[in-house]
């Protein structure tokens, strides 16, 4: 629409189609009280708005614009805010419907805000709940299970025995024929290098968790479950020990999970009784089976290597730290040579991992194994086997069997086996030994088949030899009857002790004997 400005501030509207010119004056300037400062000038746009009532100094209220249709921006939005005269305070914000759109999101906020509260109260009663179901079924199956105290009592009853020669070599080691060798040590009786090799291959944290190892028994559960079949156990030293000591011959190889639940509590039981953690590992050493009848450490170094387990080198103690995963696998004199080898290499492999040894000494133990000549053991009787059976006899009459093959108590302590060292001097019994077989091979054509020695020591009465027969395992003769025990006819080797006997009563060769009939009292 044209626009005619006129000298007085006065603006005529011309309109763009029909009709005349049409003047609209704008209302005039309200009356400014002297102590007022005068108003601004108004645009076009503020005329439009109606006077808004009330008194000065009072809060504005907001008013819906009233259009006049002066001016074509009326319906406008305003892009200034009105000016506002002194003392004016503006309202206070309008709350948005609680009906509408806006109050939305807050009410989401709220309903979020509870329910974010609620599930943390029920995830801590739950956890409670847990935390409580646990510790009461941890205590019921803690008492139906054996008391940790009973371990020492319920280690492997049956012990070897062994007999020595005067010089401390041994004869022969008398086994339980139900059970195998074994010879109780202590912690420090065992080589260092095979503990490391133990604890690095059955249980790196053995000194640092309670009994169990929660990873291990997560990584397994995982396993378990990709398979679908029970791959790994993740079983601690003290769980293994657990297992082989305090459990039923048939739970020991049931593979179920309330098998594993028993292992894990009598495991923390027996770490919570057993401060020292040597202990236990002390009688997991003596209760392993190691093969070929090899129960404990002292067995096997034997068995293996016929070295004490305090004398283990690093090469021999990590072999036999691998062999009681699997004893008939891993057996060198069973066509397990390999696969031995193969599974030291491993051990020395985690060792290396634990920080245990280094690169070279791995080297160098898996060299000296590939290159030790493995002996099948001798447990049978090979050396003075008549003079053996004699003492294990006496032993066996004067303190009973047990003795020889369980753990029995003498006063206040156990005894676990006998070392029964003896009068038996080894080079004489090789003579002795040469002696009856030459001797009989000499009588030969005058039918003689058998022949058996005797040497004593005059002074102290100890046998220093004893042949029994020519040959022990020859049945023909029946070698293992100890023909020098047997009542027989002394002969004329009674000779010389008759003689000795009368001299020393003052008889002289010239003495007379009468050839008379005599009888002994004894009968003999």
């Amino acid at each position: 629409m044209p626009e005619d400005n006129r000298s007085d501030g006065t603006r005529v509207l011309q309109p763009e189609m029909g009709g005349g010119n049409q003047s609209v004056r704008p209302p005039e300037s309200p009356v400014v009280p002297d102590d007022i400062q005068p108003a601004q000038i108004l645009s076009p746009d503020d005329v439009e708005t109606a006077e808004l009532p009330g008194e000065l100094g009072e809060p504005t209220i907001a008013m819906p614009r009233v259009p006049t249709g002066a001016t074509p921006t009326a319906r406008l939005p305003r892009t200034v805010p009105p000016p506002q005269r002194p003392g004016y305070v503006p309202p206070p914000p309008t709350p948005p419907s609680r009906g509408g759109m806006a109050g939305v999101p807050r009410q989401w906020g709220r309903i979020l805000v509870r329910s974010f509260f609620v599930v943390v109260v029920i995830v801590v009663l739950l956890f409670f709940l847990a935390a409580a179901t646990s510790v009461v079924g941890y205590v019921y199956i803690a008492s139906q299970l054996p008391p940790p105290e009973e371990l020492q009592t319920r280690q492997t009853a049956f012990v070897s025995s062994k007999i020595y020669d005067r010089e401390g070599n041994l004869l022969y080691e008398v086994i339980d024929p139900q059970g195998g060798r074994r010879t109780k040590v202590s912690l420090s009786e065992v080589s260092l290098y095979l503990i490391q090799a133990t604890i690095a291959t059955e249980d790196r944290n053995f000194y640092t968790h309670p009994g169990f190892d929660p990873i291990a028994i997560i990584r397994a559960v995982y396993y378990n479950l990709s398979e679908r079949r029970i791959v790994s156990g993740a079983s601690t030293i003290t769980q293994q020990l657990a297992r082989n000591v305090l459990l039923t011959p048939e739970e020991r190889v049931q593979e179920t999970t309330w098998r594993k639940i028993k292992e894990i509590i009598l495991a923390a039981e027996l770490t919570r009784t057993y401060r020292d953690r040597d202990k236990i590992l002390e009688i997991y050493l003596n209760e392993l089976y190691y093969g070929n009848l090899a129960y404990g450490i002292q067995a096997a170094a034997e068995t293996y290597f016929g070295v004490d387990a305090a004398d283990l080198t690093l090469a021999q103690a990590s072999f036999l730290a691998g062999l009681p995963q699997s004893p008939a696998t891993y057996d060198p004199f069973g066509g397990g040579h390999d696969l031995a080898l193969s599974r030291q290499e491993d051990v020395l492999a985690l060792m290396v991992e634990t920080g245990y040894i280094n690169q070279a000494e791995y080297v160098q133990a898996a060299a000296e194994m590939h290159n030790y000549e493995f002996k099948t053991p001798q447990l049978d009787l090979a050396t003075a086997p008549h003079f053996v059976v004699y003492v294990r006899q006496w032993v066996e009459q004067r303190y009973g069997a047990d003795i020889l093959y369980r753990i029995v108590d003498v006063g206040d302590e156990k005894l676990y086996g006998l070392r029964v060292y003896t009068t038996l001097d080894p080079h004489l019994q090789a003579q002795a030994e040469q002696a009856v077989r030459e001797g009989v091979a000499a009588l030969a054509d005058r039918d003689a088949t058998n022949g058996a020695l005797v040497a004593l020591d005059p002074a102290t009465g100890h046998i220093l030899a004893m042949v029994g027969s020519a040959d022990f395992n020859d049945e023909e003769i029946d070698g293992q009857v100890n023909v020098a025990l047997r009542c027989r006819q002394p002969g004329s080797s009674i000779k010389p002790l008759t003689y000795a006997a009368a001299f020393e009563h003052g008889w002289t060769p010239a003495t007379l004997m009468w050839d008379l009939r005599t009888e002994f009292p004894d009968g003999a």
